[in-house]
């Protein structure tokens, strides 16, 4: 499928110089990319983005800057989907283990399973239902393996007037 519209994400201020960067989801691995595979994690609406940010301390949230991203997209998968799901043989449990309790027992997440084999087939990214606590009942999330500023897996940050910083330097002479 092609995707087009908007995605949103939530990032710490500190790091919004690089609001394209899949750099901190290789570092750390994430539901659906192993460490050492960067990924774009983008929610389809900006109160997702908000809650995704903070799913780990919905009670005491932090300072953050919200981005918006222009997505024109070839190769998505909606798993949101049943007949996609049911196409590519994936159940709603696969796409909601608990990914994080796999590592902590040194197992492979079935979700890093899934997203290598969506990987070599091709796929660009997935449409999945977020997982994050507290987030709205139909919150989507788009989780991109390959993406660039330039078509068939285009993805431009919305920042018209250049008030993101351009490195962590920044910081250092930024009004305020």
């Amino acid at each position: 499928m092609h995707f087009q519209g908007l995605a949103y994400r939530a990032h710490n201020p500190f790091w919004s110089f690089d609001p394209l960067s899949g750099e901190g989801a290789k570092t750390h691995g994430g539901r659906f990319n192993p460490q050492g595979r960067p990924a774009l994690y983008l929610a389809l609406s900006p109160t997702l983005a908000l809650v995704e940010y903070n799913q780990g301390f919905p009670h005491r949230p932090q300072p953050v800057t919200l981005c918006a991203y222009e997505v024109d997209c070839a190769d998505i998968l909606d798993l949101t989907e049943a007949h996609e799901r049911d196409r590519l043989k994936i159940t709603l449990e696969t796409l909601a283990n608990p990914w994080e309790m796999h590592l902590a027992l040194k197992q492979t997440p079935p979700t890093w399973q899934l997203a290598e084999r969506l990987i070599q087939a091709g796929d660009a990214g997935i449409i999945v239902p977020s997982y994050a606590r507290n987030a709205p009942e139909q919150g989507k999330n788009l989780v991109l393996w390959q993406w660039s500023n330039l078509p068939p897996h285009q993805i431009l940050l919305i920042d018209d007037d250049n008030r993101l910083p351009k490195n962590q330097d920044s910081w250092k002479s930024s009004p305020g």
